[in-house]
């Protein structure tokens, strides 16, 4: 069954090179040109991605992508964006987008990562067709890492025995370090692991998720217990 793309932007234009080039890989695609219609769309079609614009009529996309986060932490959210700020990037990725894309962008690139994003969510919720689906069968319910369990049947992080209700970027990025404590993770390295797509020239989105994650799983996120830096070089999991 090919897949559906929620492509958001209030240019015709851009809606339009994206639906073909998305077409073209053999996606089905959902059009919207404001905030209201995205999220109306979004609630009748279900997609499987989002590529949502920020400056959008009616609501904008931050708008969007918080309302659809409050009821839905796995369907992959993309934001496409013209601004440069650094703090609007980081908004996006704190209301629980999974990436961003600043225009001009390449269309291999975009499609790279809309890929990359369909097939993570496919593996961890076993879709059809994907080879490693099975594996999660023999995976062990509630293993533990330090002091936190990961379930990885359910996909869910409990701290003394409260769920830490991460996004499924979240539970992916704490699962990977903590498979190999110890061992130190450059960003480039998590990008290509755990985003599973070529460093692209950005690596907020990795920081932005450390931090997002500690937030939830530290007791102190100031003076983290598990996901710890090394300076310099990137992120190990500390199992204790």
């Amino acid at each position: 069954m090919s897949k559906t793309v929620l492509v958001v932007d209030d240019e015709k234009n851009i809606v339009d090179i994206l639906s073909f080039n998305l077409k073209k890989e053999g996606y089905e695609i959902v059009a919207a040109y404001d905030g209201k219609t995205a999220l109306e769309q979004y609630s009748l079609k279900r997609p499987d991605l989002i590529l949502l614009d920020v400056m959008l009529p009616m609501l904008d996309g931050f708008d969007v992508c918080r309302q659809i986060r409050a009821a839905d932490k796995i369907t992959p959210i993309i934001m496409l964006t013209a601004r440069e700020e650094e703090t609007d990037k980081v908004l996006g990725l704190d209301l629980g987008a999974d990436d961003y894309i600043t225009k001009p962008f390449s269309i291999r690139e975009l499609q790279a990562r809309v890929k990359a994003n369909i097939r993570r969510t496919d593996f961890q919720t076993g879709e059809p067709g994907d080879e490693k689906a099975g594996d999660k069968a023999s995976e062990k319910v509630g293993d533990r890492a330090g002091g936190i369990v990961i379930d990885k049947e359910r996909y869910d992080v409990y701290i003394d025995g409260r769920s830490a209700e991460l996004t499924q970027r979240e539970f992916e990025l704490v699962s990977f370090l903590a498979a190999a404590p110890g061992k130190v993770f450059s960003r480039e390295e998590l990008l290509h692991d755990v985003w599973q797509y070529e460093y692209f020239g950005d690596l907020r989105a990795v920081d932005v998720a450390v931090r997002r994650l500690r937030e939830k799983i530290e007791e102190d996120a100031s003076q983290p217990r598990y996901i710890v830096t090394k300076r310099g070089v990137g992120y190990f999991f500390q199992d204790q």
